[in-house]
């Protein structure tokens, strides 16, 4: 990312114009120069759809209680007052059987 040298504001790229900066609109002469410094592992399998619901869920490693199947899906909501913690609930992503976890 870079930043513009007269007010600070950041340059934005459109399209093969010039960066121009958001705020001050300076035009930076040249390309800037983008890399990234990080490697980021994406694992095999991160989630699970729910087609009825169209919403993505993570994956985890846990134990059902019914069929002992080793892998989960799962999701946050707050169930009681605000100043509680919320409740975790989980998917089995063999039998679909769902259970909850309180914090």
């Amino acid at each position: 990312m870079e930043f513009c040298p007269k007010c600070g504001g950041m340059l934005m790229i459109e399209g093969d114009k010039a960066p121009t900066c958001a705020k001050c609109g300076y035009r930076h002469k040249g390309k800037l120069k983008l890399q990234a410094s990080e490697k980021i592992a994406v694992p095999e399998r991160i989630a699970v759809v729910d087609e009825s619901k169209l919403t993505t869920y993570p994956i985890v490693e846990i134990k059902c209680p019914d069929c002992k199947h080793k892998e989960a899906y799962f999701w946050t909501m707050q169930t009681r007052s605000s100043d509680e913690s919320e409740t975790k609930f989980y998917k089995c992503t063999k039998c679909e059987h769902t259970w909850r976890i309180y914090r």
